[in-house]
């Protein structure tokens, strides 16, 4: 997500300066876009939806790394000298339009387009950060709070976008895989949750500001 310093950044002239490296492609629900070990060839940006990122070990046990939301890019690490293959896989969370842009077309705006690059590295700096808070988390914090936590960042709490008051689908599979607990327990808190007001289902998954009090509790 840009900082201060790039939220004038006009991200649609960025879009029309790669209109020779760009594609878009709409896609449905649990919906992959690259696979674990695809060529890593193209980046990638978010015009609406969410995208999952995951990544599969050799024992077969899947993880959750990341939701990446529209106005994200995700795919970047193929700009990194020595990374051809993709680290992990990229799936559509509801419906989602992407753009694809070559790697080629990126790394040549990135060289002649100054204030794209600033916004890049702010971007790749806020995930790096997000990556470090993230371990924190799951080191130092209960599953309830890594589960409030991970349900108001999913709902844009605490970001420059408007809060959302319903989150697109997302299954207690996913979050259990991104809390790092079990299904059940999962399940258990989000009763919980819910039978204390901070979310509720009426119209989809509901996320109130009121569930900033599970994370902020010591």
């Amino acid at each position: 997500m840009p900082d201060k310093r790039t939220a004038s950044f006009d991200t649609r002239t960025f879009l029309a300066k790669l209109q020779n490296g760009k594609s878009g492609q709409h896609y449905g629900d649990r919906q992959v876009i690259f696979s674990q070990g695809d060529p890593a060839d193209a980046v990638f940006y978010i015009q609406t939806g969410k995208v999952k990122m995951t990544v599969l070990s050799k024992q077969g046990k899947e993880a959750v790394l990341a939701i990446t939301d529209s106005g994200q890019f995700f795919g970047e690490g193929c700009l990194v000298a020595g990374h051809p293959l993709r680290m992990a896989s990229a799936t559509s969370i509801g419906q989602s339009t992407v753009l694809r842009f070559q790697k080629g077309a990126v790394v040549r705006l990135l060289h002649e387009d100054a204030r794209f690059a600033d916004l890049f590295m702010s971007y790749v700096v806020a995930r790096t950060v997000r990556v470090e808070e993230d371990l924190v988390d799951q080191l130092f914090n209960s599953t309830e709070k890594r589960l409030a936590r991970i349900l108001l960042m999913l709902a844009n709490f605490g970001k420059d976008a408007e809060p959302l008051h319903v989150i697109p689908k997302i299954s207690q599979d996913t979050l259990a895989q991104m809390v790092g607990a079990s299904r059940p327990r999962v399940s258990s808190f989000m009763n919980k949750f819910r039978n204390l007001g901070f979310i509720d289902y009426n119209d989809g998954l509901s996320v109130k500001s009121s569930l900033l009090e599970v994370v902020l509790h010591d």
